[in-house]
Order: C-alpha cells, then sequence, then structure tokens
C-alpha cells in the first residue's frame, strides 16, 4: 500500500533528521491507520487512510479551540505544528470557488428551497467535493447562507 510506504519513509526520515515533533506526528498517524485496519479487519485503502487523517487534523483543530480557551498556548503550538504536518498527507483544499458551485449545483439538483433541505443539500454538495479536503462546517455554513438561514 502506497501511503503505508510512504510513512513509514517519512518516519524513517525524522528519526535520522532527530525531528521530534515531526516524528511524533507520523507515528501517531501510523498508530491510528493500523487501529483502522484492525477495526476493518482487512487493510484499508488510500481513501480511507486519507479519511483518518482527515479525522486526526479535525481532532487536532478541536484541541487547539480547547487549549486557547484554557491559556495553554503552548499545547496549542504543538497541535498546530502537528496539523502542518499531517495535512502534508491530505489531498489539496478545495478552492472556495468550487464550493461555491458545488452547493449552488446542489441546491438546484435537490430543488432545495428553505432550510429544511439543509440535509439534503449538504449530502449532495459533499459528494460533489469528495477527493478534496473540504471543512464540513464551512460548507454548512455557506449552505445556510444560501438558503436563508445563516
Amino acid at each position: 500500500m502506497p501511503f503505508i510506504d510512504d510513512l513509514s519513509k517519512a518516519i524513517a526520515d525524522a528519526m535520522r533528521t532527530r525531528d521530534q515533533i515531526r516524528l511524533g506526528a507520523l507515528r501517531m498517524l501510523k498508530a491510528a491507520l493500523m487501529n483502522r485496519e484492525v477495526e476493518r479487519g482487512r487493510s484499508i485503502d488510500d481513501g480511507e487512510a486519507r479519511q483518518v487523517v482527515g479525522s486526526l487534523v479535525k481532532q487536532r483543530r478541536d484541541s487547539i479551540e480547547q487549549f486557547t480557551k484554557g491559556g495553554r498556548q503552548d499545547l496549542a503550538d504543538k497541535e498546530a505544528a502537528e496539523i502542518r504536518i499531517l495535512e502534508t498527507y491530505l489531498p489539496p483544499a478545495a478552492d472556495p470557488a468550487a464550493v461555491e458551485r458545488a452547493v449552488a449545483e446542489a441546491i438546484r439538483e435537490t430543488g432545495a428551497t428553505s432550510p429544511r433541505d439543509i440535509g439534503r443539500v449538504m449530502k449532495a454538495a459533499m459528494a460533489k467535493l469528495a477527493g478534496q479536503t473540504v471543512d464540513g462546517n464551512a460548507v454548512n455554513e455557506f449552505v445556510r447562507q444560501k438558503l436563508g438561514s445563516g
């Protein structure tokens, strides 16, 4: 599996360069991937591996918010450094114009007219943006604005 192979090579490189922050983040990622494989009972493909990376990035963002509220900027900075490392394993972020087009198409295709339709629009829009790194909360906010509840 190329993703795991790339990760193993990156871990070895981080060990050689004695980059402790990078090494810690990569080892944590590899452990999360191995846990997912155990859960599934099979090897995971690159798409599933990227989902794991995305969930780890989301966890780090949530942690940064909590650490900042708690006055622990040192820990927030460590989490931010890990995010930068993990994001190198994600596909490029979706262009805001592409997100806007996907939402507009999803609204048109679903025939959405009110805030009650947000769920259907979100499902269609996120399907259109598959394979790209997208912040679901940002898409949700944009859908709410378009449907008149934001």
